[in-house]
């Protein structure tokens, strides 16, 4: 489903990532792991679309990214999700607003916008939040919206930026069993993180980088 092939990225002559190979199946749940400035946010942008390797190549769903044209993107972001660690949802908008927008942008109807958004906060608990305003939620109550925004086009891959650094250990633990829940369901699931609390709780794959370099592959927390 995701498979680099000797990806190297520089920003402005800087090393964030240094030939990266990493292959995904479908329905895995990997994590990656590594310090700050390890390269795990570049990792994530590059399989989202939104860099571009300096060299090497990356297929996503067996498209290579790089080839593609800049009006093609969108389109495959469509069988993606993003969740990052800030929240940035519209502080002016309800819950439900906020996670139609992806669905608006698309042209949906609006009874099929309806549906989809309140599967979408069914599956993380909130659909009694619908009319709240997002600037009135707890943090834990915000990233939920957050991952019910990333879920609402149903997609095939979700990729996770340090989703939980902002919360508490017991809210990190809660929305970490989202991302178990909704990878149980079928979809592939990348979670970079630092916490090792996290990765033991999830004790999927680790994908572990340092400096921009991949240092370990493993099946299961060790």
């Amino acid at each position: 489903m995701i498979h680099l092939f000797h990806v190297t990225k520089y920003y402005q002559g800087c090393l964030a990532l240094h030939d990266v190979t990493l292959r995904v199946e479908k329905g895995e749940f990997v994590l990656v792991t590594g310090p700050s400035g390890a390269g795990k946010t570049t990792l994530l942008k590059l399989i989202f679309g939104s860099e571009v390797p300096t060299e090497g190549q990356i297929l996503v769903q067996n498209r290579n990214i790089a080839r593609l044209r800049p009006s093609d993107i969108p389109y495959l972001r469509r069988t993606m999700g993003f969740v990052l660690q800030e929240f940035k949802l519209l502080p002016g908008k309800t819950v439900f607003d906020n996670v139609a927008l992806p669905l608006i942008i698309r042209g949906l109807s609006s009874t099929e916008i309806t549906r989809k958004v309140m599967d979408a906060l069914r599956g993380v608990s909130m659909e009694h939040k619908k009319t709240a305003w997002a600037s009135v939620l707890s943090a834990g109550e915000q990233q939920r919206v957050c991952i019910a925004r990333a879920i609402v086009n149903s997609p095939l891959i979700l990729l996770a930026d340090e989703p939980t650094g902002n919360l508490d250990p017991q809210l990190a633990h809660d929305i970490t069993e989202l991302f178990k829940a909704i990878n149980a369901r079928g979809t592939t699931v990348m979670l970079a993180t630092h916490n090792r609390q996290i990765v033991e709780q999830v004790n999927g794959r680790v994908v572990s980088l340092h400096c921009g370099r991949l240092v370990t592959d493993q099946g299961g927390y060790r």
